[in-house]
């Protein structure tokens, strides 16, 4: 959720913009700002725009792109060469001006006129990527692997971004979030923490689309480290960690399969050695992942890591509480029963929750959440209070629609 609406609906609700600016770490004019585009634009005045320009006075002009079309056609129906670079050497004699030949290759891929043919890419053509410093960013990923009996396995990966350094390789049935939370935590006291991890979009990683972050989000806001995440069904993204999976699978296969996830482990133990300090790397001058690890200062967590914003809609139970759920467990935010069937909405900021009657806009509770307690008590003392029968339902109570 944005932390401009958040922003927005916490003045809404009737804080002050002095308040509102301390609360969410803005400045007072910045608050007056966002409240005067809303007004002016509604709640899509709040959302990023695009900055691409309405023209563009560099592109070929139509009647030319006509043109190269209409030739593209005719050399081809002719059976004569119909390459860019032939309809330029064309072009020239009847315009001053001639796209280049780059230009005119685009032209005809986007009119559809060109079929494109199989062939390998030239090495100029890949872009790589890495990491600046080691622990800067450490990629992850988890790949299958079948045991001897028959069984699936999960083998889970940490991979350092600079270094090619196999973090860690651990043998699991299956990968769950836990475990992934456990095995970071193991690494990070080994190695120290990252300023950054990289993985894809798997439950097991984060739960960003679900709306509640999971308990490996958590633990990595509380540290300070930027969670990245790759665009889905696109796996280049996490490339290192991706061809390491071929690495490990190919070692494996050269070697007796194990029987059990003891044995599995045991076999990941002794890649892991050799990977770091035994094979050469291309990609590193042909050093070993080991020594490019330790030829630098590691990198550390910036503390910068994006807050987590996000705004809930719920109703009142009839127990007085509503519910709350962060890094996997399940919170119980008490309100009190006369407000039992009352709608509310939650403008939550990490721990902070700001709770409103979306009727009325008043403010229902503000608080901090215990993450080590289920139920976040109101803190009122025990008795009798207005409005209440002893032993029952508040009187006149029922559901608001």
């Amino acid at each position: 959720m944005s932390k401009k609406r958040v922003i927005v609906e916490a003045v809404l609700a009737g804080k002050s913009q002095r308040e509102v600016a301390r609360l969410y770490g803005v400045s007072q004019p910045r608050v007056s700002q966002l409240l005067k585009a809303w007004r002016a634009g509604g709640w899509e005045a709040l959302e990023p725009r695009s900055r691409r320009p309405l023209s563009n006075s560099r592109a070929t002009p139509a009647d030319l792109v006509e043109a190269i079309c209409n030739l593209r056609r005719h050399l081809v129906a002719d059976g004569c060469d119909a390459g860019p670079a032939t309809i330029a050497a064309l072009l020239a004699r009847d315009h001053d001006k001639v796209p280049a030949i780059s230009t005119i290759a685009a032209i005809l891929t986007r009119a559809g006129l060109v079929t494109p043919q199989p062939r390998k890419r030239p090495k100029r053509a890949w872009l790589r990527f890495e990491a600046d410093l080691p622990n800067e960013c450490w990629q992850s990923d988890f790949t299958h692997w079948r045991l001897k009996t028959g069984r699936d396995a999960e083998i889970l990966l940490w991979l350092d971004d600079h270094s090619r350094y196999l973090i860690s390789a651990t043998a699991h049935t299956p990968v769950t979030g836990t475990r992934v939370l456990d095995t970071f935590r193991a690494a990070c006291a080994l190695h120290g923490p990252p300023q950054s991890t990289l993985t894809d979009n798997g439950f097991v990683f984060t739960t960003r689309h679900r709306g509640a972050p999971n308990a490996f989000e958590v633990e990595l806001a509380n540290l300070g480290i930027a969670q990245k995440n790759g665009t889905p069904n696109h796996p280049q993204t996490q490339g290192k960690v991706e061809r390491l999976n071929q690495t490990l699978k190919r070692w494996l296969t050269a070697r007796p399969r194990a029987s059990n996830l003891t044995e599995l482990q045991q076999q990941l133990d002794a890649f892991t050695h050799y990977y770091n300090h035994d094979r050469p790397h291309r990609s590193l001058n042909r050093r070993t992942p080991a020594t490019a690890y330790t030829a630098r200062d590691k990198a550390t967590p910036d503390n910068n890591a994006a807050a987590h914003f996000r705004i809930r809609d719920d109703i009142v139970h009839a127990t007085g509480s509503v519910t709350l759920r962060r890094g996997g467990r399940m919170h119980h935010i008490k309100l009190g029963m006369p407000l039992a069937g009352t709608p509310v909405r939650m403008l939550i900021h990490d721990l902070h929750v700001l709770v409103i009657d979306r009727d009325t806009g008043e403010i229902l509770r503000e608080l901090t959440i215990d993450p080590n307690k289920d139920s976040q008590p109101r803190g009122v003392k025990p008795g009798p209070r207005p409005g209440h029968r002893k032993g029952g339902m508040p009187k006149g109570y029922k559901f608001k629609k």
